[in-house]
């Protein structure tokens, strides 16, 4: 359980599914100057800021090499953290590949796996949701070869500019990985994050569960105690999260 203590007038920001470089660099540019808009905006009086996985569309950590792109973004989060800041990211299915260039360069906390927090006196388990619950099963077979390390090593013989190439067609083409399915609601009973925290609650409260990857904006009460929050993205939706006087709600970006 990682504490965090929020002191009076400082919020928490949540955000998700940015998908930067989606479907090209040119068109994801005017998202990403509408995200770094938010980061600077947000900064005023965060506490901590957290990403909830996929801001690429495609990202993968060559040992001397990264993805060309993205330096409004990267610079920003380097600005915040430089500031004392703390940025958590969660990597997700399409930004898997970390390999420590968020850690040394920008002084940001990565995570692998879902993680449980303390924000003063209220719970929370967060994590991107890619593979967990009773579904996901396709993606979950595709998931144990990216994150194999043999095949990470035949990756990385590609030369970068063929790599990341391949990587980025995959990524927008390939709908098991960037499926319409991502962005339907299915109904409470179907939707499978929701069943994975009504399972994890017979074990242990948690107040808040928040999680990405579904791409739809979602505030869903499961027990009268505790929420299930999804984040949105900033493709359609261009919503985040803010945990404020003990209380997470779900905002617009430039309302």
């Amino acid at each position: 359980m990682i504490e965090i203590t929020v002191p009076k007038g400082k919020n928490i920001y949540f955000a998700s599914d940015q998908h930067l470089g989606a479907p090209t660099m040119e068109a994801s540019l005017v998202r990403e100057k509408k995200f770094v808009a938010w980061l600077d905006e947000v900064k005023k009086d965060a506490a901590a800021i957290f990403l909830l996985g996929d801001l690429f569309d495609f990202w993968f950590e060559y040992k001397t090499v990264v993805p060309q792109g993205f330096t409004r973004t990267l610079g920003k989060l380097a600005e915040i953290t430089d500031s004392g800041i703390p940025i958590y990211f969660f990597v997700g299915n399409h930004d898997l590949w970390m390999n420590g260039y968020f850690e040394k360069e920008l002084n940001i906390t990565v995570f692998h796996k879902p993680q449980e927090f303390q924000i003063n006196e209220t719970s929370f388990f967060i994590g991107h949701g890619d593979g967990l619950g009773p579904h996901d099963i396709g993606y979950k077979r595709m998931k144990k070869v990216f994150t194999n390390p043999f095949f990470q090593w035949l990756f990385r013989w590609l030369h970068p500019d063929l790599g990341v190439r391949l990587g980025q067609y995959l990524s927008v083409k390939n709908k098991m990985i960037s499926g319409d399915e991502d962005i339907k609601f299915l109904g409470e009973d179907k939707e499978w994050l929701v069943q994975y925290c009504k399972r994890k609650l017979e074990k242990q409260h948690y107040d808040y569960f928040v999680f990405g990857h579904r791409h739809l904006p979602l505030e869903i009460d499961l027990n009268g105690k505790s929420t299930y929050t999804n984040l949105g993205d900033w493709i359609s939706y261009y919503t985040y999260g803010v945990f404020t006087e003990g209380r997470l709600s779900l905002k617009k970006q430039g309302e």
